[in-house]
């Protein structure tokens, strides 16, 4: 009997060794590992180390050494499947069985991963000598990723064919479909499953290739932005990190690693000089992810918007602060700029918001207190509870204590107030009173409105545009449901995979709201991110409309004028000059 090698590689990715070793050791950290008094023979000065880089252990003492399973069989006394079943069990992974296949399944991955090898190579020489890949490499210059950084990176260019890649690879379809290189489409024959973009290869931390993220050109009439590899038998997003094979050694040295949005993002801090970044693969955090990193850093720098998926996201990462014994914190850029642009235009500004990273409550409290002017007492009371609100979704009491005395501050009320608050771990009242609603744990704001859309067009669709959706995934369910009028299955056949799977949840989800307080909600939200990203304008008349733009944002908590303000933002939003490629 053995177990399945696909399902080993999953307990490996998902076990941190200096975890499971520390049920047996005590552990302390040393540079690089973690080091102990040894559980094989007795000893006075450690000389047991633990390295999570690696995965493995080694005694300079008895000379024991091994990884997960081998500490877990020579600790516990059991044979190799007993450790892997024990482990698995208080990792909640099931595991499958096999006569003999072990061998086969290491056979087949090794096959995929050559396959893929061989399609990194294929894109890569394409972008580098193809004729067809000339705007392809014009694009990369203008963004700084030409020449060297583009042979670093293995970038590569998928053309603007039907099958280029399934005949130039010559591999048989199975393998094609197996790694997500092709599919079989309607007429049955192979097709590509990227075209006409800019590639970026996905490699696992140890250097396997897994997957691919293609980027449009300008001027592309694709609305999907980027497009991922769809998840294979040797790749799963949820645990897997762009750029962690060249940054996991600058992490560990420095104890600390960057999450990006974008492959771009990671390529300029890489070019900046802070080798330490890694990006999501067009999903948002998991907790995959942070057991992953917890392997090789300590601390984890959010370098994009942690604050877009609101209380929802807050509670995710203190539990993981808590559970990992990590601490997050968020970097700030400067407004409208994001990593990949100031890796070209100032990348001592992109090393100065690392350094100068805030914890995650620390930032998201920064910008609710200066997102807008207080002017009386009112507003004071309300900044209060909209702050306190922020500081009493932290779960520890002490951190609640300190951060509800820099509201006190700001506002202008005695500490020792907002200290009890705080104390009490409850939100402070708030004046904003809304209809009762019903809403799924995961259904925030623009799932809302995109299933609203679907379900509910003439109610919500005069009030919905492009701009007022920040969720990359979600404004390309959008833009195929305004594409369909609505309807349903049209929209799903627009649809990019990701977004599609979006609005399959969203026909069919269970909503008790309000059509037009969902809309005005949304388009306050889009109006808060537009102000904050244009703080630093000076234009005058720009000035002028943000000015306007603030006092509408006022009038919408108003029933009576709420609807011509609403209009009015709306009107702005699409106004407002986007930042270019």
């Amino acid at each position: 009997m053995a177990i399945h090698e696909d399902d080993l590689e999953r307990l490996r990715a998902t076990l941190v060794l200096s975890d499971v070793v520390q049920g047996y050791v005590a552990l302390r950290r040393v540079g690089r590992n973690w080091v102990g008094l040894c559980p094989f023979h007795a000893e006075r000065t450690g000389s047991f180390n633990v390295r999570d880089e690696t995965g493995r252990y080694r005694c300079f003492g008895c000379g024991a050494a091994g990884d997960v399973f081998k500490f877990v069989q020579e600790i516990e006394h059991v044979d190799f499947v007993t450790a892997v079943e024990s482990l698995a069990s208080k990792a909640g992974i099931q595991l499958r069985y096999t006569s003999g296949g072990e061998g086969r399944d290491r056979q087949r991955r090794k096959q995929l991963i050559e396959a893929m090898h061989t399609a990194v190579d294929w894109y890569h020489e394409r972008l580098l000598t193809g004729p067809d890949a000339r705007a392809a490499r014009d694009y990369l210059r203008r963004r700084g990723l030409a020449g060297d950084v583009a042979r670093q990176f293995k970038l590569g260019f998928a053309p603007d064919d039907w099958d280029s890649l399934c005949r130039g690879l010559g591999l048989p379809a199975e393998v094609l479909r197996d790694t997500g290189l092709g599919f079989t489409n309607k007429a049955g024959r192979m097709q590509d499953s990227f075209r006409a973009r800019v590639m970026f290869p996905i490699f696992t931390d140890s250097g396997d290739p897994v997957a691919f993220g293609g980027r449009i050109l300008p001027g592309s009439t694709d609305p999907a932005k980027y497009k991922n590899s769809s998840e294979t038998p040797i790749y799963a997003k949820s645990k897997t990190l762009y750029g962690l094979n060249w940054a996991k050694g600058d992490i560990v040295t420095a104890d600390q690693v960057i999450v990006c949005e974008g492959y771009t993002d990671v390529i300029g801090f890489h070019r900046s000089g802070l080798r330490r970044a890694v990006a999501t693969c067009g999903t948002a955090l998991t907790e995959d992810h942070v057991r992953l990193m917890k392997r090789f850093a300590s601390e984890v720098v959010l370098a994009f918007d942690a604050d877009a998926a609101g209380q929802g996201a807050a509670q995710k990462f203190y539990e993981w602060e808590e559970k990992y014994q990590v601490r997050v914190r968020v970097a700030h850029f400067p407004e409208g700029k994001d990593p990949g642009d100031l890796a070209v235009s100032d990348p001592e500004a992109l090393r100065h918001a690392v350094e100068h990273a805030e914890p995650y409550l620390g930032y998201r409290l920064t910008r609710v207190m200066n997102s807008r002017v207080l002017r009386s007492p009112e507003d004071r009371a309300r900044m209060a509870q909209d702050a306190m609100a922020l500081v009493n979704e932290h779960p520890n009491v002490d951190v609640r204590k300190i951060y509800a005395g820099q509201v006190a501050t700001h506002v202008g009320l005695p500490v020792q107030d907002l200290v009890a608050v705080a104390e009490r771990g409850v939100r402070a009242p708030t004046i904003r009173v809304a209809a009762p609603r019903r809403k799924g744990p995961s259904e925030n704001a623009e799932f809302v409105a995109v299933a609203m859309l679907l379900q509910r067009w003439d109610d919500i669709a005069p009030w919905l545009v492009e701009e007022l959706f920040a969720d990359e995934v979600a404004r390309r369910a959008f833009l195929a449901v305004a594409e369909a009028g609505g309807a349903v299955e049209a929209a799903l056949e627009l649809a990019d995979p990701e977004a599609r799977e979006l609005l399959e949840r969203a026909a069919v989800a269970d909503l008790d709201v309000d059509p037009a307080l969902e809309a005005r909600n949304l388009i306050a939200a889009a109006t808060r991110r537009q102000l904050t990203r244009r703080r630093t304008v000076v234009d005058v008349e720009e000035l002028r409309a943000m000015r306007d733009a603030r006092l509408a944002l006022e009038r919408m908590d108003d029933p009576g004028a709420s609807e011509a303000a609403a209009e009015a933002l709306l009107g702005w939003l699409q106004g407002c000059t986007r930042e270019p490629e």
